[in-house]
């Protein structure tokens, strides 16, 4: 049998889709297919295989080494996999064994940038056909199943902030190299524009060349574009995508990243979502996940209400949110730098507060009474999220919301003076509250919780054993 038959996949919808992807190769002429995989960052890894080797690929995937999904954000392994159990109970990983990386046919794209290239999203298998615990995209498909069993599907609008520069030099000298922990320096970059003039057409129109570059090839590779909007700081964009339902925003979100980065620094820019990179009068970059629940039945929104803002389901769903926002934020702000965002007076929220059109609080209600858009927008997660684990969060947190009924309290009018939960202050206060979230631990389980803590803390202990700059100038000359 091959892979695709022992993990039970080999439908035939999945036979239609693989006989449409080898054909949409050979007509292209593509030489090579990129077939890539969503870490447990959200980063895409992979591997380029020959156009001539695809067909066997889609039936048996490809091997790679299982440390890929143990290491942090600086490309180190931070569990012992030499040791009995890879250090937290999984024999199949001991001594950096393969895993199996199954492309997803009704993934495939003809990349624009690079023409002779297919493209083709993996899921991650053992060799016996079960799917890898650690894959975010299987975590995902999980919490979607719990959901659809409920009736409903997840609809998700992205809504996306990211910065955008000229790239002056690049640090590529021999001494460049970095090491595991240790990545090389980022390039020199200047500004594309200055700041504080949003929306501004002028400003858009200093950066048109490159946002055309970026919109002709992410309109061309299928994205479903929106809108192209000149942030409120210097040299910061948004993009807006269209909803999409069930896996289609997650998957969208990791391929916008990773090819926004690609065609950028093809044409000599640097394009980065870090949330907030230093800079001198920088703004924070945010990711706004607009989201409804679609009833499976009669397709119509479930958050709409004939006469109020919300459904009472909406109601219990948002309450769900805002309940579990402190654990949730492990998922939606995953970097040390994202929580330097959340400040008073910021057009980022900083406690776990809701309002009717509100640009301060954490969860946003747009729509109103019999209107078919009606819809949440949660505020809370940076655009370097892994997109799999951000909206898992969403479905997790706001299911036991309407289970328990839980009720969201009263519209915050002045959401940074309302007394409400503040949203943790830093990575280490998220982990520890997604540490005892119980909920959130019963949707995502106790074995990826309890990964996903010890990789993250890693990241931490790494982070806090550097001398930073500001300790240097604080203490050099006075002690």
């Amino acid at each position: 049998m091959t892979l695709v038959e022992r993990a039970g996949l080999w439908t035939d919808e999945r036979r239609t889709a693989t006989r449409e992807a080898e054909r949409r190769i050979q007509a292209g002429e593509m030489s090579v297919v990129r077939l890539a995989f969503a870490d447990q960052h959200g980063v895409l890894r992979g591997k380029t295989f020959a156009a001539s080797e695809i067909d066997a690929a889609l039936k048996n995937g490809v091997g790679f080494s299982a440390t890929m999904l143990l290491k942090d954000t600086a490309h180190r392994t931070v569990f012992p996999v030499w040791q009995p159990g890879a250090g937290f109970g999984m024999k199949e990983l001991e001594g950096a064994a393969d895993v199996l990386m199954l492309p997803d046919p009704a993934t495939f794209h003809a990349l624009p940038w690079a023409p002779h290239s297919g493209w083709m999203l993996c899921d991650i298998f053992f060799a016996d056909g079960r799917p890898m615990p650690l894959d975010t995209r299987h975590v995902y498909k999980r919490a979607l199943k719990t959901l659809a069993d409920r009736g409903y599907d997840f609809y998700a609008g992205l809504e996306v902030e990211f910065h955008l520069f000229k790239l002056e030099k690049s640090r590529l000298g021999i001494g460049d190299a970095g090491q595991p922990g240790q990545p090389g320096e980022p390039p020199d970059v200047s500004l594309l524009n200055q700041g504080y003039q949003y929306l501004t057409e002028q400003r858009y129109d200093e950066m048109d060349p490159i946002l055309e570059i970026l919109r002709t090839n992410i309109v061309d590779l299928g994205l479903p574009l929106r809108s192209i909007e000149v942030e409120f700081g210097p040299s910061q964009v948004e993009f807006t995508f269209r909803a999409g339902t069930g896996l289609e925003p997650a998957d969208a979100m990791v391929l916008f990243r990773s090819a926004a980065k690609q065609i950028a620094q093809r044409h000599g820019y640097h394009l980065t979502f870090m949330c907030r990179p230093r800079l001198a009068n920088v703004m924070s970059s945010g990711w706004h996940l607009h989201q409804s629940l679609k009833d499976r039945k009669t397709h119509a929104n479930a958050f709409m209400d004939g006469r109020e803002p919300l459904s009472p389901l909406a109601m219990h769903y948002m309450a769900g949110l805002l309940h579990h926002a402190r654990g949730a934020a492990a998922f939606s702000t995953p970097t040390l730098n994202g929580y330097k965002r959340y400040r008073p007076f910021s057009l980022a929220p900083d406690h776990a507060v809701w309002g009717q059109d509100n640009r301060g609080v954490m969860v946003r209600v747009l729509g109103g009474p019999g209107d078919p858009a009606t819809h949440l927008e949660n505020r809370v997660g940076e655009p370097a999220a892994n997109p799999y684990l951000y909206m898992a969060s969403q479905i997790v947190s706001g299911l036991d919301g309407i289970d328990r009924k839980l009720d969201p309290g009263p519209s915050a009018d002045s959401p940074y003076e309302t007394k409400a939960a503040a949203l943790p202050r830093s990575l280490g206060e998220a982990l520890a509250a997604l540490g005892e979230d119980k909920a959130l631990r019963a949707g995502f389980g106790d074995f990826f919780v309890d990964y996903y803590l010890k990789l993250k803390q890693a990241e931490i202990e790494r982070f806090e054993s550097e001398v930073s700059d500001w300790e240097q100038r604080e203490y050099f000359s006075l002690f």
